[in-house]
């Protein structure tokens, strides 16, 4: 749906992005990570035709981007931009009228989100008398309201609580699997392995990895296994098969995680270990998104976009 080819952008002395090229899929929830300041706002900010690249384009199925797609796309900003003396619900429809809408549907639309997300006694109250959850709850009925075909979603859960942040989640979901693509921005990477089908991880205004989630994580498994038995601790007699990288005693069982020897397999594991102990569990430790952020990114650090 939306392919970025060789993105650069400068601001004075600050190269925001890089020759960056990024291919997002449509109907899917591609995750666009990064450290502060590597380019994933100025990036976004292209998307939504803020500001323009000063080389390199952005097509829109297949289109060169421009403002007749600017309907098609909603837009949840992190620093959110709802106007603090002005009422939900006239703001809603406001913002509704913007990108398209007849007052009629608008009020048809906004009628559904409040009712679903139970924020029906907000209608004539004012942004600046609602907490900063349900101030963001405002924003994303705002940003679904006119049904885009791309949402890009920056930080989407920031102050939301579990239960609200849960509820958010969902809708996202089912926005998605009634057709819209998604972009979503954050830190969490746990929300990145849950919500994600692909990412690209942007740093010091490159891109240095994209690709599917479950790829990028399998192509970073390096024979790391946790291995559980029960009862005492036992002594590992002759030559194993794998080095434990770390052992831990518990009341039932030991756990060990260990990686297997070069030219050992997972089978020379158990028969190693099957007449010394019972084995509860023996399980491969595939590295999370938040450890290969970490180790990707490193302790590397930039100036914010």
């Amino acid at each position: 749906m939306i392919s970025i080819r060789h993105i650069v952008k400068q601001y004075a002395n600050h190269r925001a992005l890089d020759d960056v090229s990024i291919e997002i899929e449509q109907g899917k929830v591609f995750g666009l990570l990064g450290p502060n300041g590597a380019g994933k706002t100025s990036l976004i900010r292209i998307i939504n035709q803020i500001t323009a690249p000063d080389s390199g384009e952005v097509l829109f199925n297949g289109e060169p981007l421009n403002q007749v797609h600017i309907n098609r796309i909603g837009y949840l900003p992190e620093e959110r931009g709802l106007y603090k003396k002005m009422e939900i619900g006239e703001q809603i429809l406001y913002l509704a009228r913007l990108k398209g809408l007849s007052k009629a549907e608008a009020q048809k639309r906004a009628k559904y989100w409040f009712e679903k997300l139970e924020i029906q006694g907000w209608w004539n109250k004012k942004i600046e008398e609602l907490s900063k959850g349900m101030q963001q709850k405002a924003q994303f009925v705002a940003t679904v309201l006119h049904e885009p075909e791309l949402l890009i979603l920056d930080e989407p859960f920031s102050g939301f609580d579990p239960v609200n942040a849960e509820t958010i989640k969902n809708e996202i979901l089912e926005l998605n699997k009634k057709g819209a693509t998604i972009i979503f921005s954050t830190h969490r990477m746990e929300s990145v392995e849950e919500l994600c089908d692909s990412i690209a991880l942007l740093n010091l205004s490159h891109k240095i990895l994209d690709g599917k989630v479950k790829t990028i994580r399998n192509s970073y498994r390096n024979g790391t296994y946790v291995l559980e038995y029960e009862g005492e601790q036992v002594r590992m007699p002759g030559a194993a098969p794998f080095a434990i990288l770390k052992e831990t005693s518990h009341d039932t069982h030991q756990q060990m995680i260990l990686k297997i020897n070069a030219g050992s397999k997972v089978n020379d594991v158990l028969q190693y270990m099957l007449p010394l102990a019972s084995i509860n569990k023996l399980e491969e430790v595939v590295p999370t998104m938040n450890e290969i952020f970490i180790q990707k990114v490193g302790g590397a650090t930039s100036s914010n976009q």
